[in-house]
Order: C-alpha cells, then structure tokens, then sequence
C-alpha cells in the first residue's frame, strides 16, 4: 500500500532510520535531492534498495531544467522552460518539438535510474515572481499550455507521468513561499480567466497537481494547498480532476500558517491532498508521520497511475548510454541548450 507521506533521505544510500520509515505504511513516497546523487548508476542502485525494502514506493525528484535540475552529474543538461517559449515566439514548431524532446529525455533518464516522476511541468506564468521566473514557459499566457503540453506528450510517450504546479498560479505573486507568506489578493474571477486557465486547459493530459502556498484571500483564508474550496470545490468538483494531489513542501516557511508539521499535513489531507511533502527536516517528518498513523490511506487507483515505467533489463553506468533514440534526441537538446549559453 502507498501511504500520506513523502520524505526525502539525508545521503546518496539509506541510513538505518530511513529503512526503518520506508517500512511504515503511512510513508508513501520519496523524493532525492541533489545532495542524494552522484552518479546514474550510484542513484539506480539507492532506488533499487528503497525498492528492495518497500517495492511500492514512489519516487520522485525535481527536474525541471534549468535552475531545477536535481539530476546533473551524468545526466544531459535541460533548458529552462523559459528558453523554449523565448523561442516560441520566432520559431514555434521547432519550440514545440524541442518542448516534446525535453520531456521525452527527461523522463527517459529519470526513469532509467529509478526514478518514478518528476514534479514537472511548471504551469505558472512568469509574471512577477523571481521563485518562479523561468520556470516558467512564457511570461504570455496563450504560449503556456501548447509549451507545456507538448512537454508533457514526450513524458508521456517515455512512460512517466505528469504533475502540474502549483495550482491556481503562483507567478502573479511577488514573495517567496519558501521563505514568507504569499499573497495573492485577486478575485476568484480573475484568476480563474487567467493564472488558472493554463490548468483547466491542460486538465487532459495531467496525472497529479501540486497547490501553491499561496493565499488568495477574497477567495478562501487558508493556502490553497490547505483549501478544500481550491482542491475539492473547484479541483475536483469544477475542473473534475481525478489524478493526484502533492501538497508543496510542508516545510516551507509559507504552510507554517497551519501550525507544526503534525498539523500541516492533517490539514493538507483533510484539505484534499492525496500525498504531503515534508522536506528537509527529519523531525518534522517524523512528528507529521506520527500524526496521521490512525489516517486512512490515500486513493491507491490513483497513485498507482504515477508509477513509472521503469526498465528493468539494462545496466547503469556512471554515464547513461540509452540507445540511438535517447542519443539522437540528447544531441539536439544539448545543441539547443549550448546556443542559449
């Protein structure tokens, strides 16, 4: 069973405390940090142990491109998201085939080494807020969801599935939700005819969503990710999404509206999320995982769907070698990247 909660790991293998949380039912994934790799085949055989010890896990990891880019020793370098709608301005089919090739070698790699997802695609715009930027696809609302789509196709077509963040928008919000408290003081209106329309665009072709730590005040007192208006009333019920929901790091200095981490995640869960993260701080994952031990687990239907297609018949070496297709697309990737330098 796949349980409420997903941690992360202090090293590149599993310290006996860890072995002994990937055994709780409540634990239901892990996501790696750049300070958990080192090599490709270093990061296959800590997936393979995790695996070894809990052979439901999930595992998940930041790879975005760019500035978020977890997996970098080893592994080809991606573009910001930003760069591909900077070209999609003057040379739209080649941004979108670029986008699809992306998300394609990606998920190819990430996959390879064990790796589940990626919390990917950023589905913001690139408005006013420096967190987001670009990661965003495009500082143009109408450029996003074809970018992003098309994106998501490739990591698709690799066997990986998708997750949009952060829901409702957070690039119209100038402050760090990791550091302070966001604010977004808009109508319902307004950021549903903007900000939000990238979601209900792309509802087809998404498997989970991750919240903002925003507030929205004129629409709901609490953070999105601790909303149930945002995620039952209008995810659920309004957009009729059915795929997974990832509260965003419950460790970020904007969810300790809620309280301690114990209270965090209950109020995440009870909120609507499936999963919440907690990140960075062993005790704080401890005392949320604590907190919800009596908790029902989460929908397993729809947390099955973000298992990846992992393969099991090849070997990992310090430096991936995955065919003439993966090769084919990594030279055009990385031509591309080397252009924008």
């Amino acid at each position: 069973m796949i349980g409420a909660l997903m941690f992360d790991i202090e090293g590149t293998s599993l310290t006996q405390e860890d072995i002994e949380i990937l055994t709780n039912p409540q634990v239901g994934g892990v996501i790696l940090f750049s300070r958990n790799i080192e090599s490709p085949k270093q990061v296959r055989q800590l997936t393979d142990h995790m695996r070894e010890i809990r052979p439901n896990i999930l595992i998940a990891v930041d790879q975005e491109g760019g500035r978020v880019q977890r997996l970098k020793v080893g592994f080809t370098r991606l573009p910001a998201a930003g760069k591909l709608g900077e070209l999609y301005t003057t040379d739209a089919p080649l941004a979108l085939e670029l986008a699809e090739n992306c998300g394609w070698l990606m998920a190819t790699e990430a996959l390879a080494v064990g790796i589940d997802f990626s919390f990917a695609p950023v589905l913001d715009l690139n408005n006013i807020s420096d967190v987001i930027g670009d990661r965003s696809f495009s500082t143009q609302l109408e450029d996003i969801p074809p970018l992003a789509k098309a994106f998501m196709s490739g990591m698709h077509n690799a066997g990986m599935a998708t997750t949009g963040k952060h829901f409702p928008g957070h690039g119209s919000v100038k402050a760090d939700s990791h550091v302070s408290a966001a604010i977004d003081h808009r109508s319902f209106d307004e950021i549903s005819d903007n900000d939000m329309q990238v979601f209900s665009d792309l509802m087809p072709e998404l498997n989970a969503i991750m919240p903002a730590h925003v507030i929205y005040p004129l629409v709901d007192r609490n953070p999105a990710g601790f909303s149930s208006y945002w995620l039952q009333e209008i995810l659920r019920k309004h957009l009729n999404f059915d795929g997974v929901i990832f509260s965003d790091d419950l460790s970020m200095q904007a969810a300790c509206i809620a309280g301690g981490a114990d209270a965090r995640i209950q109020a995440a869960l009870s909120a609507g999320c499936d999963i919440g993260l907690v990140c960075n701080d062993r005790q704080a994952a401890l005392l949320a995982l604590s907190a919800i031990q009596e908790s029902d687990l989460p929908d397993q239907t729809r947390l099955e769907r973000m298992r990846g297609k992992i393969p099991t018949d090849i070997e990992i070496a310090d430096t991936l070698q995955l065919g003439e297709q993966w090769q084919e697309i990594k030279n055009k990737v990385e031509n591309f990247v080397q252009e924008k330098v």
